[in-house]
């Protein structure tokens, strides 16, 4: 009878402590495996530990590791407070370091600017020469206008230009192509001897492509459109 009632009593006192066990583990989450101690611990806790690995994968840890390890610290701390029986500054201080992990390496703000078009090609105050067919050799009339060019390109020094070299549509595109650009290498030359620097003056060659004026006839090469364009014009590119 005794060993009945022994019996019955250590179930009851089996029981009460699973009963406290489980009522304790309310709010608590099993440790993660490289943390030692109690078996189980308060879920800021263990979320803080989450924060940190989940910190780790984005390379964070190496990104801003002085900020990483001090994270890690306060969590580590925040298991020593708990262990020595202070609960609730424990929680208080992982909820802190969640915080802090969260707001590891902020992406530096970029002021999204006004994107700037390319410049647009204008053809500015110089006047623009012309060539005889299937010529790229400047003719004294171009000379003289080269002059009065090179004159305002003096005025103003801080002015680079681009020479845009152009063809008529008679011949073939690679043909024209290069035609185009030895014209404006020729008047390049010119404005470089009267003395305008390399740096100031560009080139580009467009073939028989922008026309001035289409050429209804590419085989009339002494048609108006034709005559027109057989030319160099000058693109401001920067003032």
């Amino acid at each position: 009878m005794q060993a009945i009632t022994a019996k019955k009593a250590l179930i009851f006192v089996i029981t009460v402590f699973f009963m406290s066990f489980m009522v304790g583990c309310s709010g608590m989450e099993r440790r993660p495996a490289y943390r030692s101690g109690y078996l189980y611990y308060p879920t800021e806790l263990v979320n803080a530990d989450r924060a940190l690995d989940e910190a780790r994968l984005a390379g964070k840890d190496r990104e801003c590791s002085a900020e990483f390890n001090a994270a890690k610290e306060m969590v580590d701390k925040a298991y020593e407070v708990y262990m020595a029986c202070h609960t609730k500054e424990a929680i208080a201080m992982a909820q802190a370091a969640i915080v802090k992990i969260k707001a590891l390496c902020p992406a530096i703000p970029v002021t999204a600017a006004a994107p700037v078009p390319e410049a647009e090609r204008q053809v500015i105050a110089y006047e623009d020469i012309h060539f005889d067919f299937n010529q790229s050799t400047l003719t004294p009339e171009a000379q003289t206008i080269l002059k009065r060019n090179v004159q305002v390109l003096k005025d103003n020094p801080n002015t680079k230009v681009r020479i845009a070299g152009y063809a008529s549509a008679s011949g073939t595109e690679e043909y024209n192509q290069r035609l185009s650009e030895t014209r404006a290498k020729v008047v390049q030359e010119f404005l470089i001897s009267e003395g305008i620097t390399q740096d100031r003056v560009f080139i580009i060659g467009y073939g028989e492509t922008r026309p001035a004026m289409q050429e209804t006839v590419s085989q009339d090469i002494y048609s108006k459109e034709a005559k027109a364009n057989m030319r160099v014009l000058f693109e401001i590119v920067e003032q």
